[in-house]
């Protein structure tokens, strides 16, 4: 087996690594990668995008939204949580037999003191009962990856913020995320590991999938990128993970309901999305103004579906000519 232990903490580089070395590397074994990053959120590949993640709040905080090959539900990530990823030949794996791909990091944290670990139902595993870790796969030209995560000590504040969709009536065909009960891995290792970072639980981790006792036992095993892959890899970054067709334009067709009641009346506006883009909106309701909302409607359609958008294309518009006593900004922060 090698090993790759990267050093950005930019998921969309990490994921570009990631699918350079599975489509163009043949190490003639398995490759095991480890990653960590800033705070972010990465929806499966079915997923709706604007249905998993609470877009104001991701906006408010900095978090990177990407989008990855693979498929299943959307997580968090932060610099408290590591990555793993193993990637081998297709055919010395059945596709989604998670089990088997993470058994050898379950055997090492068992070693660490976390007893109760345990792979569970589709692709988790779980402490005690409580998931830590979403597994995903993907197989393309007879090599597939199993990457997942591990949440040493993330912050599940942000999780519950950054992942919940508030409010906001979503009708889609995309593939939904499934909440569930998480925790952080931490209080559950051995006392000897309780004040790890993530740089020295990534390093213990390959010690242990690597059976020795020092990481200059197996300098042999690292792969360094050079850097003409890096260039390589930055262009699928470009493609790919830092592309906004991508991560939202993909996303299945969907509606929005949005509707609020101002002091000057109520705005109900009905929003379909294609391709992340404004495909038809229609506005309902009991408000004022002296010219027919079709007019704005229209100026809205084939626009992006984000707050950045929406203000660039009202950015010339009196809305008091649509919605009397409504300002600009409060018609943005309902549709946005």
């Amino acid at each position: 087996m090698r090993y790759v232990s990267m050093t950005a903490h930019d998921i969309g580089r990490n994921l570009a690594t990631e699918q350079y070395l599975m489509n163009n590397k043949d190490f003639g074994e398995p490759l095991l990668l480890f990653y960590y990053e800033k705070p972010c959120i990465i929806v499966g590949r079915n997923q709706n995008t604007l249905e998993e993640i609470n877009q104001k709040y991701v906006e408010e905080n900095n978090i990177t939204v990407t989008r990855r090959l693979s498929g299943g539900g959307a997580v968090y990530q932060d610099l408290g949580n590591l990555c793993f990823s193993f990637v081998l030949d297709a055919k010395s794996e059945h596709f989604g037999d998670f089990k088997s791909f993470v058994q050898p990091i379950v055997d090492a944290l068992h070693d660490m003191g976390a007893s109760s670990v345990e792979v569970s139902g589709r692709n988790d595993i779980l402490v005690d009962g409580k998931k830590f870790s979403g597994n995903a796969m993907y197989t393309k030209n007879g090599k597939t990856f199993s990457h997942g995560t591990l949440m040493l000590d993330v912050d599940q504040d942000v999780i519950a913020n950054a992942l919940n969709v508030p409010e906001d009536k979503i009708k889609s065909k995309g593939i939904k995320s499934v909440r569930s009960r998480v925790a952080n891995l931490k209080p559950y290792l051995a006392p000897e590991y309780q004040n790890i970072t993530v740089p020295e639980f990534r390093d213990i981790l390959l010690k242990e999938l690597f059976h020795v006792d020092s990481l200059d036992e197996i300098k042999d095993k690292e792969y360094i990128v050079t850097p003409d892959e890096q260039k390589e890899i930055d262009k699928i970054y470009e493609q790919y993970y830092n592309n906004w067709d991508w991560v939202y334009g993909t996303s299945p067709e969907f509606t929005v309901k949005k509707r609020q009641h101002f002091t000057s009346g109520t705005i109900d506006a009905r929003i379909l999305v294609e391709g992340g883009k404004i495909n038809k909106i229609t506005f309902f309701g009991d408000f004022f103004g002296p010219q027919d909302v079709t007019a704005l409607a229209d100026k809205l359609t084939g626009i992006k579906y984000d707050r950045e958008s929406l203000e660039g294309a009202l950015a010339d518009v009196d809305i008091s000519k649509y919605f009397m006593g409504i300002s600009k900004d409060e018609l943005i922060e309902l549709l946005a």
